[in-house]
């Protein structure tokens, strides 16, 4: 089992965090091989997720003061339970910390939020191709949900009809 390291810190991230959480967004998007479609600048970060109506939440790590990863999560509602739930967005770590405990300490705080939170579920998606991901998801408990498929609108098929 990975062992976490010592000098290990999870907390909420705050609005001077910014500049770092879009470096880390930049590296996970290149890691996913998806950074032409990374488009957030600071401001909007600053404001979606410490403005007035934060839209998600965010954990980092840091080891020795340094960030070496981050979760980012909001809530959603499920009708069948008549309970919130906790959505997943994106989990990073840096190359250098994988293998360390730092994704499993992350996904254990979230989950915690989730416990806290009277949720009933805790969900996130991940890449087809990413086989060391889904491999540690599974080890944790988690399982695919292959029943389901994710649908996505964005760009001019979400303004379509409403312009």
């Amino acid at each position: 089992m990975n062992k976490t390291p010592p000098t290990l810190t999870i907390k909420p991230a705050v609005a001077n965090d910014v500049p770092v959480l879009l470096s880390l967004i930049q590296e996970l998007a290149l890691f996913e091989h998806l950074a032409h479609e990374v488009t957030a600048t600071e401001q909007q970060l600053r404001e979606h997720l410490f403005g007035a109506r934060p839209f998600a939440e965010v954990l980092l790590a840091r080891v020795a003061d340094q960030p070496v990863g981050f979760a980012l999560y909001f809530h959603n509602y499920s009708t069948f339970l008549a309970k919130p739930g906790l959505y997943l967005e994106d989990l990073y770590v840096r190359s250098d910390w994988r293998g360390q405990g730092v994704g499993t300490a992350l996904l254990q705080a979230v989950r915690e939020q989730a416990v806290q939170r009277g949720c009933g579920r805790y969900e996130w998606s991940v890449l087809n191709w990413n086989q060391r991901a889904i491999e540690f998801y599974e080890k944790m408990g988690a399982r695919p949900m292959k029943e389901w498929t994710v649908y996505r609108l964005t760009g001019d098929a979400l303004r379509a009809g409403h312009e």
